[in-house]
């Protein structure tokens, strides 16, 4: 074995920049999706529109997941990746110009919102597909553990410096974001390693690609218990972020204390997915999904009790801890037991299954809190959560399924 391939992860240099890149990337995607409800909850707007915002943000995870999958695994990976830059860099920079003239129309947000997202889900794809063919096998899961916390990171510093910046100035955030998809497309061109394995030159039909990324995963029976049960969580999530923005508002507190607590959820998620590759190495895969939901649904009643941004804080990053750890797993084991020719649609499957419905639940989450009262939303979401830790621990494969392969850091 030669010195280069016994060298630890840390020395892997298009590792390095793919990380990079795609956590600066990440941290501009934070700061739009903190600032996009802070404009129209703070500058003249509703919640209700707030909502529809969300919904266009998110509506690309249930229309673009399964086509994106079939693309990423038949076009360059790395070329998608700095297409998603640049349509990013143009789109936000749109929103800045806008608003340096002063000027807030809700359906040139909705447009920029999901290109935004639809740029976003063929970006993050290709990531997670090229993550394999950067690192050596055994390195997998403490890269997927890094970018798990790179992720998590981007949560804790997008959040406060979102909130900041859009308090300075209101086309501050926007300014920074594209700036960011930039510099991200610049790591790109420096990667040397190519992104995916050689692939078959001939072409078949989207629809029969689909089916068969759609039916690999339904074949594996952990996988679609998982990402469905996971799925109905993401959900109750987009209620609840919507729910502390009112609850901060309401108790007369202003965008820096949202980005307080947001920095409080990030501390945690970056510890969750820092230790992430440890319980990957001594809990089986259904046993940290029945931990996680169990420890979601203890925290969430919490929210309806305390306007305290401190108590808030805490809630929020003990969620985030426990929502990384399920990140990892599910990470290390889809990107194990899939072949590479099929990452790009086995990951668009598990992204629509898990994530398609969450425009549903921020346009559900505006309804529901001009309707009902910001405690008793929390409480429904809380009583639905617990309903879901009871049916993943009576669920068989969930509680039985091990790792396929070895993991080891």
């Amino acid at each position: 074995m030669s010195v280069t391939e016994t060298r630890p992860l840390r020395h892997n240099r298009d590792f390095r920049l793919l990380w990079a890149g795609a956590g600066i990337s990440a941290l501009g995607g934070t700061i739009t999706s903190v600032t996009y409800p802070l404009l129209m909850i703070w500058y003249g707007g509703s919640p209700v529109q707030a909502g529809l915002v969300g919904f266009a943000a998110l509506l690309p995870m249930l229309l673009l997941q399964l086509p994106a999958g079939v693309f990423v695994d038949r076009w360059d990976r790395r070329r998608v990746m700095i297409v998603c830059d640049a349509v990013s860099f143009v789109s936000i920079g749109s929103v800045a110009v806008s608003l340096l003239f002063g000027t807030l129309w809700l359906p040139h947000l909705l447009v920029v919102a999901f290109l935004e997202g639809s740029a976003q889900i063929f970006y993050r794809l290709s990531e997670r597909a090229a993550v394999r063919n950067v690192v050596r096998p055994e390195h997998l899961p403490a890269a997927l553990s890094q970018n798990e916390a790179r992720s998590r990171a981007a949560g804790l510093l997008g959040q406060p410096l979102g909130s900041a910046l859009f308090a300075l100035v209101r086309w501050a955030p926007f300014v920074f974001t594209a700036i960011g998809h930039l510099i991200a497309l610049v790591t790109l061109l420096l990667i040397r390693k190519e992104f995916q394995t050689t692939r078959e030159s001939g072409r078949r039909d989207v629809r029969a690609e689909i089916a068969e990324g759609v039916g690999w995963l339904l074949r594996q029976r952990f996988l679609r218990s998982a990402v469905l049960l996971v799925g109905c969580t993401n959900i109750l999530f987009q209620i609840l972020s919507l729910s502390l923005a009112v609850t901060i508002k309401n108790h007369g507190g202003s965008p820096a204390v949202i980005g307080v607590i947001g920095a409080a959820s990030g501390v945690g998620g970056v510890l969750g997915a820092m230790s992430g590759s440890w319980f990957v190495r001594r809990l089986r895969p259904g046993m940290v999904i029945i931990v996680v939901f169990a420890v979601w649904a203890a925290f969430m009643p919490l929210i309806a009790l305390t306007a305290n941004p401190v108590l808030l804080g805490a809630v929020f990053a003990g969620m985030s801890f426990a929502g990384a750890l399920i990140n990892v797993m599910a990470g290390v084991y889809q990107v194990q037991v899939t072949p590479d020719e099929m990452q790009g649609r086995v990951g668009s499957v598990a992204g629509l299954l898990s994530s398609g419905a969450n425009s549903f639940g921020a346009l559900t989450a505006g309804f529901l809190l001009a309707s009902l009262s910001v405690g008793g939303t929390v409480l429904g979401v809380s009583a639905v959560m617990a309903l879901l830790a009871v049916t993943a621990w009576l669920t068989p494969v969930i509680r039985t399924t091990q790792y396929r392969e070895g993991v080891s850091t």
